[in-house]
Order: C-alpha cells, then sequence, then structure tokens
C-alpha cells in the first residue's frame, strides 16, 4: 500500500501505480485533486491511503482491506478479549463485506455497519455513524439557560425527561438554588416513567426483531399508559420541555394519584404477560442465550453502562452511585447479571421495569406538598395571572423569556442513570445568560462502538438480536 499523498505537492497514486499531478493553476487545486482522487480508489475497491483521518467524505469511513494492527483489533472484537475465542471455526481466504444500513429497519436509527462475512461468520464490523448529525451541542449554545431544556430534549428521544433533568441540575448547581421538595419528587416520578415507557418500547421492537410479532403490541399498548399521562401532565407525548430550571413546568394534573395507580398496575400485569411470552419460549432462548456476548472488562473498556453493564455483571448505577433530586431516599434494588448476552438484558430491563414502578409508588405516596418550582425571581417567571395585573411582573416574564438569566462563571458535570445508562452533561458558562460549551455524555454512543465485540465471530443472523438488545438510539450519538 502506499504512503498517504502529500498534499502540498498534490503527488498522488493512480490505481495504475502511475503518479499524477494536480495542475497548479489555482489555489486550493492540488488538495481538491487529491480528495476526488482517494474518493475515486474507495468506490472502485482499490487499494486506498491509510491516512484519511482529515477527510470528511463517506469513502474515507469505509473498512479497508488491510488495516494496521490496533485498528484490526477494534473490528474483529479482540481489542480487550476474544471472547469467542475457538467458536468459529476456521477462516477462509473468500470473505466478502456488505453494508447493514443506513436505512434499515432494524438498526433502530440511521446507523451503517460495515460488516466482513466469512461465510455465514461476522469476521470483522464496522460501525459508521455521522448521518443524522443535528449539532444540539453547538445549538445549546446559542440558546439561554431557559431555552437550553427545549433543545436537548430531541438528543434521546425515548429518553427525553432525562435529558432535560440532566441539563437543568447542571444548570441549577452552577446557579446555586435549591429545589423545593415537590418539585424533585415530581422529577425523581416523571423520569422513572420514562425509564419505564423507554424499555418498554424496547421490548416491543426487539421482540419484533427477534420475530415475536406479539411482543410489539402488547409492548406498545402498555407503553400509552405511561405516554397518555405524559400528555396529560405536560401536554406533549414525547419532547416534553417540562423539566426546566429551577423546577417542572407545571404542578401534576387532577387526578393524577388514579392515573399513576393505573399505570402500575397495568405495566405490571403485562410485565406478567412478556414473561410467560418469552422466556420460556425455545426458540426465544436460541436466539438470546449466548448471544451478543460482552464481558465486564469490555464493558469497562468501551465505557458500557446502564442495562448493557449490570447484564455483564457491574451492579453501577448513578442513582446509587452519585444521587440526585432526592433519589436517594426511595427503596429500590439494582438487578444485575452475569452472562452479558441478549436474553439477560431482557432480564435486566424486564427488573428494572419493577424497580421503577417501585419508586414510582413510593414518589406518588409521599408526595410532599409545596411549590413545583423554586421561589427565587431570578429564575422562575411570575404566574401568568399576576401578567394581567402587574407591569412589573409583565416586565419580569418578558426579560427571562427573551433575555434568559446570567450564570455565574464555572463548568460542572452533571450525570444521572437514563434508561440507557449514564447521561451526563458537561457544562461551561462564562457569566452570561447563554452557556459558553455544552457537551453530552451519551450512552447510547458507547454501545455503538462496542458492536465489534459484540458482534465479531457470530452468525450474521444472530446481527440483529445483539443490535438490539444494545437499545442504542442515534439522536444520542449524531448529537
Amino acid at each position: 500500500m502506499s504512503n498517504p499523498p502529500d498534499v502540498v505537492t498534490g503527488e498522488i497514486e493512480a490505481p495504475d501505480g502511475r503518479a499524477q499531478s494536480a495542475p497548479p493553476s489555482q489555489p486550493g487545486a492540488a488538495e481538491a485533486t487529491v480528495r476526488r482522487t482517494m474518493h475515486d480508489l474507495w468506490i472502485t475497491g482499490t487499494e486506498a491511503p491509510t491516512d484519511t483521518g482529515r477527510f470528511t467524505d463517506e469513502g474515507s469511513q469505509e473498512m479497508l482491506l488491510v488495516e494496521d494492527e490496533r485498528v484490526l483489533a477494534e473490528q474483529m472484537g479482540t481489542l480487550v478479549v476474544d471472547d469467542y475465542e475457538g467458536r468459529a471455526g476456521e477462516s477462509s481466504d473468500e470473505t466478502q463485506i456488505i453494508n447493514m444500513g443506513p436505512q434499515h429497519p432494524a438498526t433502530h436509527g440511521v446507523l451503517r455497519l460495515q460488516i466482513e462475512l466469512d461465510g455465514e461468520t461476522i469476521r470483522r464490523v464496522k460501525p459508521i455513524i455521522g448521518y443524522l448529525h443535528t449539532g444540539m451541542e453547538k445549538t445549546a449554545e446559542m440558546l439561554t439557560f431557559m431555552q437550553g431544556p427545549t433543545n436537548v430534549t430531541r438528543m434521546d428521544y425515548l429518553s427525553p425527561l432525562h435529558n432535560e433533568l440532566a441539563f437543568c441540575l447542571a444548570v441549577e448547581r452552577l446557579l446555586g438554588v435549591e429545589i423545593p421538595p415537590r418539585a424533585q419528587a415530581i422529577r425523581v416520578m416523571m423520569t422513572e416513567l420514562n425509564r419505564v415507557a423507554s424499555h418498554l418500547l424496547w421490548s416491543a421492537s426487539t421482540g419484533l426483531d427477534l420475530g415475536a410479532l406479539s411482543m410489539m403490541l402488547y409492548g406498545w399498548r402498555d407503553r400509552e399508559l405511561v405516554l397518555a399521562f405524559f400528555e396529560k401532565t405536560t401536554g406533549l407525548r414525547m419532547n416534553h420541555n417540562y423539566i426546566r430550571p429551577g423546577g417542572v413546568a407545571a404542578d401534576l394534573p387532577d387526578g393524577w394519584e388514579e392515573d399513576v395507580a393505573a399505570i402500575n398496575e397495568g405495566v405490571l400485569r403485562g410485565l406478567a404477560e412478556y414473561e410467560a411470552l418469552l422466556l420460556d419460549n425455545p426458540i426465544f432462548r436460541q436466539r438470546t442465550i449466548g448471544i451478543g456476548t460482552l464481558t465486564a472488562e469490555e464493558c469497562l473498556a468501551f465505557g458500557v453502562t446502564g442495562p448493557m453493564l449490570r447484564a455483564a455483571g457491574i451492579g453501577y448505577d448513578v442513582r446509587k452511585a452519585f444521587p440526585y433530586s432526592g433519589i436517594e431516599q426511595y427503596e429500590f434494588d439494582v438487578p444485575v447479571l452475569h452472562n452479558g448476552d441478549v436474553y439477560d438484558r431482557f432480564l435486566i430491563r424486564f427488573e428494572e421495569i419493577r424497580q421503577s414502578l417501585r419508586i414510582v409508588e413510593q414518589a406518588a405516596r409521599t408526595m410532599p406538598p409545596g411549590d413545583y418550582r423554586t421561589e427565587d425571581r431570578k429564575v422562575t417567571p411570575p404566574p401568568r395571572a399576576r401578567i394581567d395585573q402587574s407591569m412589573e411582573a409583565l416586565i419580569h416574564h418578558f426579560k427571562i423569556f427573551t433575555e434568559g438569566f446570567r450564570v455565574p462563571a464555572g463548568e460542572v458535570y452533571q450525570a444521572v442513570e437514563s434508561a440507557r445508562g449514564e447521561l451526563g452533561v458537561y457544562m461551561v458558562s462564562s457569566g452570561g445568560a447563554k452557556p459558553w460549551r455544552v457537551h453530552v455524555r451519551g450512552p447510547s454512543f458507547a454501545h455503538i462502538q462496542v458492536l465489534p465485540a459484540m458482534l465479531t465471530d457470530s452468525l450474521i443472523a444472530d446481527t440483529v438480536a445483539a443490535l438490539a438488545s444494545a437499545d442504542t438510539v442515534l439522536g444520542d450519538v449524531d448529537r
């Protein structure tokens, strides 16, 4: 394989080995020709330069026939430990590279996998991301702190309330404001219900991916109970902008106690049906036991958190390790299993639904009285009824929603336990009304990069089961 081309001189090596030079007629012509020719090398399937890091076209992301040792170890899933050693049989010299995605219903988003196959056995995997790329972190730096939850709620769109909570907790730590107990209890109850809704959707869609069509119907049926309550409380089924700096947007609606009790009863009844349908089914067990295995060492090396990590034997949960919003006052268990396969991930998430409903029941039973947002006038707009009565209230309302409030200079990292794992927000304030820097630690990103360790040396037929078990949301990856 030839050395990387020299962008300064424009010297490149053509597929037939002949040297070519870019015409120096105008500035940038050499670099443009290098980029164009490199892309031509990709699409013709011939040898390509190894140094493609500074090029962002789609071709530069593709899997090479020849890779350096570290990249090869990543793509073959042996960078940490070869947990499939001795299971795949002998390799042949004849392999083919296929694409799965990015437009594929079972990739759960616009994810592209390049897979090198030896017969029906996967030898290498390369995840390719970037097709969604919304730029939400940069967008957050152009919005005021009050407007921020409207933006971040759309990242992990299956756990929108967790996004809002992480952002608001970071802002509140910089502000140093105290959140009323009722607002904290509402936040805990709503985010745990969001975890239930997310796990129900995962159970439904993953069951569909495995051929259990009934699971799609049952999972969506029970998720509707939660979404109907969200709509009643926040006005929206998803992307709520309900959790805001200082508290929540509105108090719980009349009759919320009966709604929460109905959710608990309905979801628990449905969960028993799921387990009867799936867990002893011989076809389901063959499709999940020993499939998509991850060791604890691999999870730690790749930054895997959440149900994926706990299914591999490590009981890390942000709610226990770094409690937030008073969640430490509620009793719940962190389920842990040790096989790290698709079957254990089902068991973990089913049990997490039970534990989240346990927290919801405690929060509903002990819901404190009081205000649902802080009385600090710096961050809390006046009641709407006052706007018609007081010019000062109207000016206050106008300035908060147009200019925002200033946050003291500083930096903070705040994490919460979302449905997929540790969701963290790193925020820097320069003392203005907008954050100077926002960066999000999305759990789905780690779950994408660990896919080669899950898939390599397994059968191509198991790809969808393993990929679905990771529960990735591409909005959480391509931020």
